[in-house]
């Protein structure tokens, strides 16, 4: 089963301080293992908000506003998607790497697969 993990941003993630060198040692030395191990198939990181921007749609009609955006808290700050056994497996994976990043708050979410959805024929 995969997973998508997401970590959310820290006010220094956000403000551009970058990991000390010990801990950026120590997230790669886990990406390396989990990637070794087929468990992590692809992660990134992605930069603050104020190099990015938001498009909210309201009555069909767009608007993009620029960042950065207020609360570093509720942006994410990278993702990664996992194949695992189990949800319990990925919230392993995802506890530890909370830990190595600092950040505050990790989503595990189960990635939808083909075998997931019911087709109009199957609910008969």
């Amino acid at each position: 089963m995969r997973y998508m993990v997401m970590h959310y941003q820290t006010q220094a993630m956000e403000d551009g301080i970058p990991p000390t060198a010990q801990e950026q040692a120590a997230i790669g030395e886990y990406m390396k293992e989990a990637a070794m191990s087929g468990v992590l198939l692809s992660g990134e990181g992605v930069a603050s908000s104020a190099k990015g921007a938001r498009i909210e749609v309201q009555d069909g009609a767009t608007r993009v506003i620029d960042g950065p955006f207020a609360e570093a808290k509720e942006l994410i700050a990278g993702f990664a998607i996992l194949d695992v056994g189990s949800l319990d497996e990925a919230i392993e994976h995802a506890r530890r790497f909370a830990l190595l990043v600092g950040s505050d708050r990790v989503d595990v979410r189960k990635v939808i697969e083909v075998e997931d959805l019911v087709l109009p024929e199957q609910q008969r």
